[in-house]
């Protein structure tokens, strides 16, 4: 019965409000900036590599690694595949579609987040969609819900389906059993809570590494499937294109079909316009605003068009079954057993520790910043943050006893809830973030690097607290040297 709540609501939500919302907002952003997250794509690579503007503070670079160490995870894997299995390959087609029109959401919310960051008392930067939403809106209300969202989605939600996706990809071994849901959930739980408790930081050190080492190999692992299944590539994208255009099947059962699956799917893995990725950006430090957004465009790509696209089109090249009773994992596992044997399901199970375990600590990053703002712009008690943090391992601990629908269902609504707040305030303030693209265009075409301030877009005082001289963390410190030398 609560599972059939659940749905009742994750259906109602997406179909037709968070597809109208989203499909709007994007398409509004995308003409606003004249398809900045394609026009710009050469220049957001560039800017990747661009050391910060001070000493001893957060690149892009940095900032891009920590939203797309949120990003990328277990959705990539699992709900790539949940999508084919319950959507039809069409999903796929979709997920394209709302990635590149949900890379100028990203853009925008990263935009804001920037330009309107606070300055802690270390000379260093955060912020995010709280802090803008609060501004655009004239009122902490819709801020403090969306942060309380924020948090029920990445200590609740997104926790409970990392530790149900991680125990799913065990269901291919023969072995697997009802004691299986409960080992995994154990040490997955107190594991993290190890690490979130101060302990495990070599744990940690070691998965920055590895991680991205194994979605490298995760991708080339993708092509090898695909070379092995080279014939049937062609009739894989005529599946895909002619299942996502077939609108007798998407409106004839609109919560279920390809079109809904695959844009709930494509939202769940890159989070564009969700309102998470900038409390990263905001914490970067560069000379004008639009660089993080731009960086963050990358991020979206990265996770939709490479990642989610290698799952998709290595199970399906295949031409193993996709039907709703191996959704999930086990249509991954089933997939590439096909082609490489039993080392397959073997890298598959590996690839899936490593990804759920840095999402879940990536997730609770996000959840400090929220609790932040809800605390009146400073970080609770440590007891109450000890406390914090045990429920969340107990969360992970549950999440790997529940049915996958109800912890989907769970996920989709509590991200559809920050959505669903974020969005309306980026187009607020929309008309700041793209005075500020075309600043930064103005001053790029007289070949000199951006630097933003905010008297350049008309943005009054009162909103902004890093920008008000336009200076950057070195440059402040340089100028305080001075002063003290002149007295």
């Amino acid at each position: 019965m609560i599972t059939d709540v659940l749905n009742a609501i994750d259906n109602f939500l997406y179909a037709p409000i968070l597809i109208i919302v989203m499909a709007a907002a994007g398409l509004y952003f995308t003409v606003r900036t004249r398809f900045v997250q394609v026009r710009l794509f050469g220049e957001a690579c560039r800017l990747i590599v661009e050391p910060p503007a001070g000493k001893k503070t957060v690149s892009s670079f940095q900032a891009l690694m920590v939203s797309t160490a949120s990003r990328v995870g277990t959705g990539n894997i699992v709900g790539v595949a949940t999508a084919i299995c319950l959507g039809g390959p069409g999903a796929v087609f979709w997920m394209w579609v709302m990635c590149i029109i949900g890379a100028a959401s990203a853009f925008m919310e990263s935009t804001l987040a920037q330009i309107f960051k606070r300055v802690d008392k270390d000379g260093g930067y955060y912020g995010g969609p709280a802090y803008y939403i609060e501004m655009a809106m004239h009122s902490r209300v819709p801020a403090f819900i969306f942060s309380l969202f924020l948090i029920l989605t990445y200590a609740f939600g997104f926790n409970l389906l990392a530790s149900y996706n991680l125990q799913s990809t065990f269901m291919t071994y023969s072995w697997y059993g009802s004691w299986t849901r409960i080992v995994v959930g154990a040490i997955l739980a107190l594991l993290t809570g190890y690490c979130l408790m101060g302990g495990g930081k070599r744990i940690v050190r070691l998965t920055e590494v590895v991680v991205p080492v194994m979605g490298i190999l995760y991708v080339l692992l993708s092509l090898l499937v695909l070379i092995l299944n080279i014939r049937n590539i062609p009739t894989m994208f005529v599946d895909i294109f002619k299942d996502a255009f077939n609108f007798k099947a998407i409106f004839g059962g609109i919560s279920g079909s390809c079109l809904v699956l695959g844009i709930k799917r494509g939202l769940f893995s890159n989070e564009a316009g969700v309102g998470s990725a900038p409390n990263a950006s905001a914490s970067a430090d560069v000379t004008h605003p639009v660089k993080q957004g731009l960086v963050q465009t990358i991020s979206v790509y990265i996770d939709t068009m490479l990642l989610c696209t290698a799952t998709a089109l290595m199970c399906l090249s295949t031409g193993v079954a996709h039907t709703a009773d191996v959704a999930g994992a086990p249509y991954v596992q089933n997939a590439i057993f096909s082609a490489l044997g039993g080392i397959g399901p073997i890298f598959i199970t590996a690839a899936m520790i490593l990804f759920a375990f840095t999402t879940l600590l990536g997730n609770l990053y996000y959840c400090d910043n929220a609790l932040a703002f809800m605390n009146n712009k400073k970080m609770p008690s440590k007891q109450f943050m000890q406390i914090f943090y045990i429920a969340c391992v107990v969360v992970i601990f549950v999440g790997a006893q529940l049915k996958m629908e109800a912890v989907w269902a769970i996920a989709d609504i509590t991200m559809g809830g920050m959505t669903i707040i974020n969005l309306p305030a980026c187009m607020l303030f929309a008309k700041y973030a793209v005075d500020a693209l075309d600043d930064y265009e103005r001053q790029k075409r007289k070949g000199i690097n951006p630097q933003f301030t905010a008297d350049r877009i008309g943005i009054p005082d009162k909103l902004v607290m890093a920008w008000k001289s336009g200076e950057t963390t070195q440059k402040k410190k340089k100028r305080r040297k001075k002063r003290a030398a002149v007295q």
